[in-house]
């Protein structure tokens, strides 16, 4: 009987040493999808509490998996980096001013989604139309340039256009998009993608051209940053669904950009964030993003937060009114969601 004990010993360890000599088991990968008015993962219904990481592309490896591993202790399971990014006198970009691939930077984004992959974490990848893409050419090669890289994943989705419709060197206009949107069924129908809308609260007319025109699987506006806009958000939320329910056209609501601290000389407390997280929840919004970025009342805008990551990771720039932010967010998930 001992000897029988021994030789199962011997096995097992041999069985686990060839196991350890390949490699770590593949997790599952995760997929996103859309079902009505909500998000999905792997199949599951999914409320997307997310935060801003612009600047990702320009942090070290071990930064990001820190910064990754305290969003997911919080409960986060989205971030937004930008495919085109230049800060603070770096150019992060993963493609170039013709949209072609642009390393290291290219090679990093596909890192941090097969990153972001493994543990489950849903990817905003964002392009914007400006300082990088300044033609509707390079812009339209920049969105083949990330399909081709990121095609294995099915844990990212594509704004096609940060704040699409500002009128100055974002602007892309309706017609652009229908054919960025085109072009991506053509190359990778699966893919979900959005445009961006910028700083207003969105008209009837403004969903119907999102939804049927152009052909977005879901809106993503961002809303005034004004002292009263937390306590509209929920409003606002129930008025979008009504113009999709008139249009006969439900999508998911992404709230991807709300107001962040540092960006005028009002200054959003604890409260006013999770009483927007509360509002976009208790109207039937589909996901939350905590936003964050550069100081503007300091001389060198420290701290950057997620503006400029090169040197201090995110969850070390965070101040005290969004540390109890982020120690909060996930908990209001949990209590106050409502299915749309």
């Amino acid at each position: 009987m001992r000897i029988k004990q021994i030789l199962v010993a011997v096995i097992l360890c041999a069985a686990e040493m060839v196991v350890r000599a390949a490699g770590p088991t593949p997790a599952r990968p995760t997929r996103l999808g859309v079902r009505g008015g909500e998000f999905t993962l792997n199949g599951q219904p999914e409320f997307l509490l997310g935060f801003s990481y612009y600047g990702a592309l320009g942090a070290h490896h071990d930064a990001v998996r820190k910064d990754l591993d305290d969003a997911q202790r919080l409960g986060f399971n989205w971030l937004r980096v930008w495919a085109t990014w230049n800060a603070f006198g770096g150019d992060i970009s993963a493609v170039g001013t013709n949209g072609t691939a642009r390393e290291p930077f290219l090679g990093r984004l596909k890192w941090l989604v097969a990153e972001c992959d493994r543990r489950g974490l849903v990817v905003d990848v964002t392009l914007t139309r400006g300082e990088t893409l300044r033609s509707f050419a390079a812009h339209q090669q920049a969105v083949e340039t990330l399909l081709a890289a990121l095609q294995t994943h099915c844990n990212w989705f594509l704004d096609l256009a940060n704040e699409h419709d500002v009128r100055d060197a974002r602007f892309v206009s309706d017609a652009e998009l229908t054919r960025l949107r085109d072009l991506v069924r053509r190359r990778d129908p699966a893919r979900r993608v959005t445009a961006s809308f910028g700083g207003h609260d969105l008209t009837p007319d403004e969903v119907r051209e999102a939804l049927l025109t152009v052909g977005l699987d879901f809106l993503a506006p961002h809303r005034p940053r004004t002292a009263p806009s937390p306590r509209e958000t929920e409003a606002q939320t129930w008025m979008l669904r009504s113009a999709m329910q008139k249009l006969g056209r439900t999508a998911p609501i992404l709230y991807q950009e709300p107001f962040r601290r540092g960006y005028t000389r009002w200054e959003p407390q604890t409260e006013d964030f999770l009483n927007d997280l509360r509002g976009a929840i208790a109207g039937g919004a589909a996901g939350w993003c905590f936003h964050n970025g550069q100081q503007g009342d300091t001389a060198d805008k420290q701290p950057r937060r997620s503006f400029d990551l090169r040197k201090r990771r995110l969850f070390d720039q965070l101040d005290a009114v969004e540390q109890r932010v982020v120690q909060q967010a996930a908990i209001e998930c949990a209590g106050g969601r409502k299915t749309p």
